[in-house]
């Protein structure tokens, strides 16, 4: 991916079959096209360069069909060069969403965690009320925070108040070299799929 310009932006399309978005940098610029294929028993998502596909930059795929406990791995193009991998740590996540952000070598790099899942339930709550649910986009808005080991925040990233919960923001608030940065937004855009599907 090219150099990214903080803050960054993700929309989802509506309106389409595909679980897909747009990520732009602050410039407006597309930064990558994020497409989940459809119809597999384990995910599976590229990302391309912009929606016209013209290269494809990254596929991320799960380890396992069941979404429990599941690690995604991140490779370059169309070999099978990884360069790291994000997982949903799988009680801890039952509450409130909590990923683990893995570099090539499996150490751990980064935390990501949610930090008002009450957004969530109150989502849940309000989408079963006729009329009401269609504003629950405005209402309900989660934030997450991706912390390093210290716990020392980097990158802030929050739903912004919009009809079908389409438009995301991600701020950097701390330092990250290019490599770091390029995982911690490829594990945001597997996180924002998984988080979307569950409301």
């Amino acid at each position: 991916m090219a150099d990214l310009n903080y803050p960054m932006e993700f929309t989802f399309k509506i309106g389409t079959i595909w679980n897909d978005f747009v990520a732009q940098d602050a410039n407006g610029t597309t930064v990558a096209y994020v497409r989940q294929k459809m119809f597999k028993l384990k995910e599976a998502v590229s990302v391309y360069n912009n929606d016209a596909k013209s290269v494809l930059l990254y596929k991320i795929s799960a380890d396992r069909w069941i979404d429990y406990n599941a690690s995604y791995r991140f490779t370059i193009g169309d070999s099978e060069t990884a360069t790291g991998r994000v997982g949903r740590k799988g009680r801890k996540s039952l509450w409130k969403a909590t990923y683990e952000i893995f570099d090539l070598d499996d150490n751990l790099e980064y935390t990501i965690r949610e930090e008002n899942p009450w957004a969530k339930v109150w989502d849940a709550l309000l989408g079963e009320i006729p009329i009401v649910s269609m504003f629950t986009g405005y209402l309900a808005n989660p934030r997450y925070v991706v912390e390093d080991p210290e716990e020392q925040p980097v990158i802030r990233f929050k739903k912004k108040p919009s009809f079908f919960g389409r438009h995301f923001t991600l701020e950097k608030v701390g330092e990250l070299k290019k490599e770091q940065g390029e995982r911690v937004l490829l594990s945001l855009m597997m996180m924002s799929l998984l988080e979307r599907r569950r409301g």
